[in-house]
């Protein structure tokens, strides 16, 4: 475990980007391993092709702009210690975050290929997913903030957010559920897709 961690730490000083956007790529697909295994119980019938959208999601989308995010906050500069934790934390959950949510349920309903569902997601799990993000994350920065090195800051994130990406891809799988038995639901019923057009 040492050697892996001095391996890691190693990579993290010679090529910090992609190792970070790497370990994003990998926390995001661990996250949705055990949302399907442990949350939703699939055991053989996972989805090999979900937690690879969210593989992919996490080392080419999330990863970059978030890597470039925490840089950004690290070069910011405060009068005091004590203000630039409390300064960071407020911008990054008050700006950061509901782009994050946006962000997410915007692409996976991409990846998903239907992105017009995207809309839908939002509207009924953006504010329950915005309360716990900061319920988790609000106390979460300010100890990143305040005692983490710089350097640092993304892999101490990224170690909490596999447990917050295991609860990203199962709210997403509930709400991608939901609106299927909405869609299948309103197939059975005759005319209604000639009534929605007329409405659109």
């Amino acid at each position: 475990m040492a050697s892996l961690f001095r391996a890691y730490n190693s990579a993290l000083i010679r090529r910090p980007f992609l190792t970070q956007c790497a370990s994003a790529a990998t926390l995001f697909g661990a996250g949705d391993v055990v949302a399907q295994q442990w949350i939703e119980k699939k055991g053989t019938d996972h989805d090999f092709l979900r937690t690879a959208r969210l593989g992919f999601y996490g080392g080419c989308l999330f990863g970059p702009p978030i890597v470039m995010w925490f840089n950004f906050l690290n070069k910011l500069k405060f009068a005091n210690a004590t203000t630039g934790v409390v300064a960071r934390t407020a911008i990054d959950q008050g700006m950061m975050s509901p782009i994050a949510i946006t962000w997410f349920f915007g692409w996976m309903s991409t990846l998903e290929g239907k992105p017009s569902e995207a809309p839908e997601k939002l509207k009924s799990a953006f504010v329950p997913t915005l309360l716990r993000n900061w319920a988790v994350f609000v106390p979460v920065q300010i100890l990143n903030f305040s005692v983490v090195p710089p350097q640092g800051r993304f892999v101490f994130v990224s170690i909490v957010n596999l447990f917050w990406n295991t609860y990203l891809s199962a709210v997403n799988a509930q709400q991608k559920a939901l609106l299927d038995q909405e869609q299948k639901a309103r197939d059975l019923v005759p005319g209604t897709a000639i009534v929605e057009n007329i409405k659109g």
